[in-house]
């Protein structure tokens, strides 16, 4: 519930990254010993993995901001369907299951309905590395008795998925594989670091080629990076709703895309130092004519629906074009509820602005597109009520708390409660935290 019209004033630390933390817990299962994830959030995504982690006999605890897990034991080939259908990242225990197990069966990953999300790179490098997959219907059984083997594979598309779940495959097989045309998104970096803290050796993350020597790994603790989706959303958020912001734990580079076209089209966007950086608007924004999402380091897809939505309201037309999923605007039919002027024409939304949005009743059907309706409801006059927050919160711990702390008039009729102790965990609590 939202009542919107407010402009935005504060400062804000980012959460850790989703996009970091889910593969990272994933990679925890190719360990033998006790991981510490820091300030992991309680996001519906996280839960998930923690499900997913107790199916397969490595149970995760949360400790306050925290999470502690041991995989030292026996580790499961089979994830129950249910947990696959719920989240898309649900596929990066893929790897780590075939790597511990020698096989893993599991249904096609659900998620976002943004359009088709094939696995197919995924299991081309796999079956380069030794592994024999087969499926029928949705389901998918991949085995590698004798242990994975080291490679060299091209990925025709820098996927952030497959490039992951290679690099866990990896860090598990024999030899050296070398991975080109791979993905370079800051949490690529992310999972990498986490790797070689667990005593891998990968080298290469973030450019267009990796090398990892596969072998033993151990526990470590780690804190993965900050979240660059969060930082983009509020800062979209300033930009339409107009107000003065400065946003903490946020390196510049990961949302540089997005704050040059926010310069463009009016903003005031200056990086402070090397995580901090601030926005001023005055809420009277620019169109931006024609732009394109691309992979990293273009503008993030993700951003998308978030950049859509702050050009609501700007003076003149702005053509956006998706180039990764094809259905990542479906926000857009939302948004006409509010009196937006736009026309969504297969991957492409155009834009033209409109002098005032006004509040509605709207249904988030996907995670991004969910917030990008909390940021045209922060700037619209009177009332809006957004269904679907199971989406949001996929993504954002608590979206009402961190904008109502901007002084936006927003409220979720249940929020997240964080566990602070870790007495209720008993036995196998205290045993990670001793080891």
């Amino acid at each position: 519930m939202v009542h919107g019209g407010r402009p935005l004033f504060g400062e804000l630390e980012m959460p850790t990254a989703k996009n970091s933390i889910l593969p990272i817990l994933a990679a925890a299962v190719l360990t033998r010993g006790a991981v510490c994830i820091r300030r992991a959030p309680l996001l519906q995504d996280v839960e998930t993995s923690m499900q997913l982690l107790a199916a397969l006999g490595c149970p995760a605890v949360r400790a306050g901001q925290d999470l502690l897990l041991s995989c030292g034991g026996p580790v499961g080939d089979t994830v129950p369907r249910p947990l696959m259908a719920a989240m898309r990242s649900s596929i990066y225990y893929l790897a780590p299951m075939l790597a511990r197990a020698g096989r893993a069966r599991l249904s096609f990953p659900g998620g976002c309905r943004l359009g088709a999300r094939p696995i197919d790179i995924h299991l081309e490098g796999l079956r380069a590395m030794g592994a024999r997959v087969s499926a029928e219907g949705d389901q998918l059984e991949c085995e590698a008795p004798d242990g994975l083997q080291g490679t060299r594979f091209h990925l025709r598309f820098p996927s952030v998925g497959a490039t992951e779940t290679l690099m866990m495959a990896a860090a598990a097989a024999r030899g050296e594989t070398v991975l080109t045309g791979v993905a370079r998104e800051p949490e690529i970096r992310d999972l990498a670091d986490f790797l070689n803290a667990c005593g891998g050796k990968v080298r290469g993350a973030g450019t267009s080629r990796i090398i990892i020597r596969g072998g033993p790994l151990h526990g470590c603790e780690y804190t993965p990076i900050p979240d660059r989706i969060t930082a983009q959303t509020v800062l979209c958020a300033g930009a339409i709703c107009g107000g003065e912001l400065l946003l903490r734990r946020t390196p510049f580079e990961p949302v540089r895309p997005l704050a040059d076209f926010l310069a463009q089209a009016g903003c005031k966007v200056r990086r402070l130092d090397h995580d901090r950086v601030s926005l001023v608007s005055d809420g009277r924004l620019s169109a931006l004519g024609e732009l394109s999402t691309g992979v990293y380091p273009s503008f993030a897809t993700d951003a998308g629906p978030l950049l859509a939505a702050a050009m609501l309201t700007a003076d003149g037309t702005t053509r956006l074009r998706e180039t990764i999923f094809t259905n990542r605007f479906a926000c857009s039919t939302q948004f006409s509820k509010m009196g937006a002027d736009l026309r969504c024409q297969g991957s492409v939304l155009e834009i033209r602005g409109v002098l005032a949005l006004r509040g509605a009743r709207m249904e988030a059907s996907d995670l991004r597109g969910g917030a990008a309706l909390v940021i045209a409801a922060l700037a619209a006059e009177g009332e809006s009520r957004i269904g679907g927050m199971e989406y949001i919160r996929r993504g954002y711990e608590d979206i009402g708390g961190m904008f109502g702390a901007l002084g936006a008039v927003i409220g979720c009729r249940t929020q997240p409660e964080r566990e602070h102790s870790t007495v209720r965990y008993g036995a196998i609590c205290d045993r990670m935290i001793q080891e």
